[in-house]
């Protein structure tokens, strides 16, 4: 017999839940644990990361969650009523019951959020199937009515709920964590069973993977509450009894039930939910009226695109087009050209401002052709493979700026012709870094603001910096850290707690649309108004979901609040008619007049500009690429080159045609990718 956790919390019940999902499925290893379960609070945000991680390390993930009931429906909402909710553990035996439980866990968000979010009788009727149910831990429905004295009460909900979810898929839970009204539950249950033949199981409601991380379990429900460790009252957990226990200890605790054991491996052998990873889900596009075919109309909408993008054509023009729509075709992205181009469409018919591409999407002739992007390709020799390649497949990334002001319009658009159940928003956790874990233990501990402040203050700012690296990097705060107990105590916990997720958000810029129901691939919550997926992402992408960045840019929104201004005086300008050319603007830039343009207003970029006197498009192309860490070392030999061309040599005459524009400089991935084409002979 091999026991398996099947009520466990983790990093992703926020602030509530210390196992880190890598640390959980080690520790169940160590513990020689052959699977083990995660059923956060009301959520599944880390799913998908706990699969993963489980798989990796041989042992079997299952999936749960611990939701909340409603005590009546889940559209009632009195205070001191209806905020009360019960606990009830889920289980996903099979995909039914994966996504039955993401419609059940969606809901509650959608639906049932009420300081929580909650399901009620009803949902659970209508996804109940491939879902095996555990009465929970003292919060849930059986216990609280067994506490109250109704044995009556208790044994006809729990009958009710074995005729929902059937024989086999209905559990009595066991706990005992030395709290005196589980022995009470503990007789009630085993009562029921021994009347009722409802089968019992053992859990141990693991919030903390060790004995010794109940403390850092502790201070994170004071972050979470808002209190101090001092606090008498606040909630807490009443033992040191909530952690990940070894076979023979969940076995010491329930001698007289070595079934309520056995059941959980019964259990767990029951549970197989795969998650599918590469295969595409591609949303369908609504073809116009005419149209029974989307090759068909993508062939058309490219070739229209073509005669006006480029009125006199070319051969070598044309085998361009003809490759890159095969391409798309074959890799099976067709749909979402066109989603992508019409969403395009749609904004630019109703005056949205709207970017001119940026990233590997503008190396694209199709998204030239398709009004995706607005840059030539051809003309700026930019390579369609470093976008989309035969050779890796990947979801092609098209990433749009929108006004900012105007940017909601165009995901309503987007809601209202693929359906508001086909499109979500993206979550995004905010997670505790180095100084915010210092700031929000020390907070915990009650120790005095300025002392803590003291210490974060040590934390160099840098990006990523962990704890680990600001004691080695940091002398200060290392010196601190051997001669005080306090700040010993305070970056002990913190490093406990750093890294885990904090609160959930809403990603600035993606959007998921899918061909089904959002929710029958992936659970949603609520974030404020806006509904969101439960997974990151990353993650969406690695399960073949489309996600588009809606990106907010305010530069669009001011270059036409400029337009409007100079319409007032001029009615027939257009933004899009302007040279690229003009000399005058080239001396702007040359004497460091630069505030205000996009990209070039930094101090630093403004020198450089004043140093290179830009006289075209592809110096200023360049020296935006330089300017970051890394190449910005080459930028001194750039200038230097530009104005003393004699100066230039090239290694092999192969170059020049590849390196001239640049000055001999090697600036872009597009020359790398060449070079090794010309001289190598590398495929793209």
């Amino acid at each position: 017999m091999s026991f398996v956790h099947l009520h466990v919390h983790s990093e992703y019940s926020l602030l509530d839940g210390a196992c880190r999902i890598d640390g959980l499925v080690a520790r169940a290893k160590a513990l020689g644990q052959t699977a083990v379960a995660v059923t956060d609070h009301g959520v599944m945000y880390g799913a998908v990361d706990f699969y993963r991680a489980a798989k990796q390390e041989g042992i079997k993930p299952i999936i749960g969650c611990e939701v909340y009931v409603a005590p009546r429906t889940r559209f009632d909402r009195v205070h001191e009523v209806d905020d009360r909710p019960y606990h009830l553990v889920l289980l996903c035996r099979n995909e039914q019951g994966y996504r039955n439980l993401s419609a059940l866990v969606s809901r509650s968000f959608t639906e049932g959020f009420y300081g929580k979010p909650r399901v009620d009788w009803e949902l659970l009727t209508r996804y109940h199937e491939g879902i095996i149910a555990l009465s929970a831990c003292l919060a849930g429905q059986l216990p609280r009515l067994l506490l109250a004295g109704d044995y009556a009460g208790a044994k006809a909900h729990a009958l009710a709920m074995r005729d929902l979810f059937g024989p086999d898929s209905y559990y009595l839970e066991l706990q005992d964590h030395g709290i005196p009204q589980q022995k009470q539950v503990l007789q009630g249950l085993v009562a029921l069973h021994q009347e009722t033949g409802i089968p019992l199981v053992a859990t141990n409601d693991a919030h903390y993977l060790t004995r010794q991380d109940a403390a850092i379990q502790d201070v994170l429900m004071c972050i979470q509450m808002g209190k101090t460790v001092e606090d008498p009252n606040r909630m807490r957990f009443e033992t040191q009894e909530f952690y990940l226990k070894s076979e023979q200890e969940m076995a010491a605790l329930f001698p007289d039930w070595p079934e309520a054991l056995e059941n959980t491996a019964k259990i767990a052998a029951d549970c197989n939910v795969d998650f599918q990873f590469g295969v595409y889900h591609l949303p369908e596009f609504k073809l116009p009226p005419g149209y029974t075919d989307g090759d068909a109309y993508f062939e058309t909408l490219c070739r229209q695109g073509f005669a006006r993008r480029y009125p006199q054509g070319s051969e070598e023009y044309e085998k361009q087009l003809a490759y890159e729509m095969d391409m798309i075709r074959q890799m099976g992205f067709v749909e979402y050209f066109l989603i992508v181009s019409d969403f395009i469409g749609y904004a630019k018919s109703h005056d949205i401002p709207v970017g001119p591409g940026r990233g590997s999407a503008a190396g694209s002739m199709v998204a030239y052709c398709l009004d995706i992007t607005d840059v030539d390709p051809m003309k700026y020799s930019l390579y369609f493979e470093r976008f989309l390649n035969p050779e890796r497949v990947s979801m092609p990334d098209i990433d749009v700026d929108f006004c900012y002001r105007r940017r909601g319009e165009v995901i309503d658009y987007v809601n209202q012709k693929y359906g508001a159940d086909h499109v979500a928003q993206i979550v995004t956790f905010g997670t505790m870094a180095a100084k915010g874990a210092i700031r929000d233990v020390g907070r915990a501990l009650n120790v005095p603001y300025a002392e803590v402040d003291a210490i974060a203050k040590q934390v160099p700012n840098s990006l990523h910096m962990t704890l680990a690296s600001a004691l080695s990097l940091s002398k200060p705060l290392r010196e601190m850290y051997e001669s005080d107990p306090t700040v010993q105590k305070i970056i002990d916990t913190a490093k406990g707690l750093e890294g885990m997720p904090r609160h959930a958000s809403t990603h600035a810029a993606g959007v998921v649309i899918t061909r089904n129901p959002v929710d029958t691939y992936v659970p949603l919550a609520k974030n404020d108004e806006a509904v969101v997926t439960q997974y990151t992402m990353t993650t969406l992408e690695e399960l073949g979901l489309l996600k588009m960045d809606f990106l907010a840019l305010r530069n669009l929104t001011v270059l036409d609040d400029a337009v409007q201004m100079v319409r007032s005086h001029t009615p027939d300008f257009d933004l899009h008619a302007i040279p690229d050319d003009d000399p005058e603007t080239f001396q702007m830039l040359s004497d460091g007049r630069t505030c205000g343009v996009f990209q070039m207003e930094s101090a630093g970029m403004t020198g450089v500009c004043v140093g290179l006197r830009p006289k075209d498009i592809e110096d200023i192309t360049a020296i935006i690429a330089l300017y970051r860490p890394g190449p910005m070392e080459s930028i001194p030999r750039f200038i230097s080159s530009k104005h003393n061309p004699d100066s230039v040599s090239y290694k092999h005459p192969s170059l020049v045609p590849i390196l001239s524009n640049t000055y001999g400089c090697i600036v872009y991935q597009e020359q790398v990718i060449e070079i090794f084409r010309r001289l190598a002979g590398y495929s793209l």
